[in-house]
C-alpha cells in the first residue's frame, strides 16, 4: 500500500493585512508579484514580531525542500507516495505525485502564492494540486484503516528501521511531519495518534525526516 505523508503546520500563508504597512512587508510587496506576497521570515522578521505563533510562520523554504525530497524519491515516482500539505491556517491541499517543483525558491514562492489564492494549482486540465475541504479529522477519517504516527524527537526512539513497518499490511501507514522550525505539535495535531516516535537520537530538520521515511519505507518494499 501507498505511505502516505501529511507535513502539517507549514508556514505557508500569503503576508497578512495587519503587518502589510511595515516597511520591511512594503520594500518588497507587489501585487503584480505572486512571490512577493508570501509571508517570508527571512525578508519579514521585524515585521512578524507581533504575529502570534510567529515561531511557526513565514518557512517556505521549510515546505520547498520536503517536496523536493518527497516527489525526487523512487517511492513516488514508483506510485506508492501519497503526500498532503497542512498550512497553519489550516488550509489543507493534496499534491501530485506527477509535478514538478520549481528548484528555484522564488519561483516556488510564486506557485505557494497562486495556490493560496485560487485554492488550486491546474496545468493543461491536470489539478497538479488540489484544495481538501475539511480539516485533519476530516482528512484521516477519509483513509481507510489507518496506522497514524506522529514523528518527533520527544516520541519512542525506533532504532531498526525494520520495526517501522511491521504492522498489519492491510493498514494505510500515514506519517505526520511537522513542516515548522521552531515548537511542537499543537493539540489539535496530538489528538491524531498517541503513536508518537522518533527515529534518531538527533533532532532532526524536518526535509531530512521526511526523505528517511520515505528511505525506510522503500528498503522495507524493496522500491529501489
Amino acid at each position: 500500500m501507498p505511505l502516505i505523508l501529511v507535513l502539517v503546520e507549514c508556514g505557508l500563508e500569503l503576508i497578512p493585512k495587519n503587518i502589510r504597512d511595515h516597511p520591511s512587508v512594503k520594500k518588497n510587496f507587489s501585487s503584480r508579484i505572486y512571490s512577493s506576497q508570501i509571508l517570508d521570515t527571512a525578508l519579514h522578521h521585524s515585521a512578524m514580531k507581533n504575529l502570534a505563533n510567529s515561531e511557526k510562520r513565514g518557512r517556505p523554504d521549510i515546505t520547498h525542500l520536503c517536496l523536493l525530497n518527497a516527489l525526487g524519491s523512487p517511492l513516488n515516482k514508483s506510485g506508492n507516495l501519497k503526500l498532503f500539505i497542512h498550512t497553519i491556517n489550516n488550509r489543507i491541499f493534496k499534491i501530485n505525485s506527477e509535478i514538478r517543483i520549481a528548484r528555484n525558491y522564488n519561483r516556488f514562492k510564486g506557485l505557494i502564492a497562486k495556490l493560496l489564492i485560487d485554492n488550486h494549482i491546474k496545468v493543461n486540465g491536470n489539478q497538479l494540486i488540489s484544495h481538501f475541504e475539511g480539516g485533519l479529522y476530516s482528512l484521516i477519517n477519509k483513509i481507510e484503516n489507518p496506522e497514524i504516527y506522529l514523528f518527533s524527537s520527544k516520541g519512542e526512539l525506533i532504532k531498526d528501521n525494520r520495526d517501522l513497518f511491521k504492522d498489519d499490511p492491510s493498514k494505510n501507514i500515514v506519517g505526520i511531519i511537522g513542516g515548522f522550525q521552531k515548537s511542537s505539535f499543537s493539540e489539535e495535531i496530538l489528538k491524531l495518534s498517541n503513536n508518537m516516535i522518533s527515529i534518531s537520537d538527533y533532532s532532526l530538520d524536518a526535509w531530512v525526516v521526511i526523505s528517511k521515511i520515505i528511505n525506510f519505507y522503500e528498503l522495507y518494499h524493496n522500491i529501489i
